[in-house]
């Protein structure tokens, strides 16, 4: 008969169990335990973060020599040279400065900000009845954006006229 109720104890569910969660950093790193406003507020931390770093940096400051490994090599502009300057002017709101540094960054810009808040306004609320219309990136949309940054690139590498305001 202890056999029996040996078993039977074993079967049966602890009570202490929903007090006793474990270790909670294992829990997040396997995922135990996820909360769905971290993922939204950990990636606008991040972005925060480096605008930030970028706004106390100044990289408008042009007291040293390119660190882009595509322009010291070639002496072209990249297809993203002029990018973190264009994040600082954006962040700094002097928007027709961002757009001679890098056009295609401040065009897209609106767009990533749409997606980021169609993505994380029903995490971070989900209890609201409304959402924001989503926008979604067809293939052929896409092809377009990334032909129209190509063309960018190659054309900001010309050297006369008008191409020459887009030189960074």
């Amino acid at each position: 008969m202890c056999a029996v109720d040996e078993a039977t104890l074993e079967s049966r569910p602890d009570p202490e169990a929903p007090r006793r969660r474990g270790n909670p950093v294992k829990r997040w790193v396997t995922g135990a335990v996820v909360h769905p406003w971290f993922a939204p507020l950990a990636i606008l931390s991040c972005v925060a973060a480096a605008t930030a770093g970028v706004v106390a940096m100044n990289p408008t400051d042009d007291t040293g020599p390119s660190t882009c490994l595509f322009k010291l090599a070639t002496g072209f502009d990249c297809p993203g040279c002029g990018g973190t300057r264009a994040l600082y002017y954006v962040a700094t709101l002097n928007l027709p400065e961002a757009a001679r540094h890098h056009i295609m960054a401040v065009f897209a810009t609106p767009f990533i900000v749409w997606m980021y808040l169609a993505w994380a306004l029903p995490r971070l609320f989900p209890k609201r009845t409304w959402r924001l219309p989503t926008f979604h990136l067809t293939p052929g949309l896409l092809t377009v954006f990334l032909s129209a940054w190509a063309a960018f690139t190659v054309l900001r590498n010309l050297p006369w006229a008008p191409f020459t305001f887009f030189y960074v």
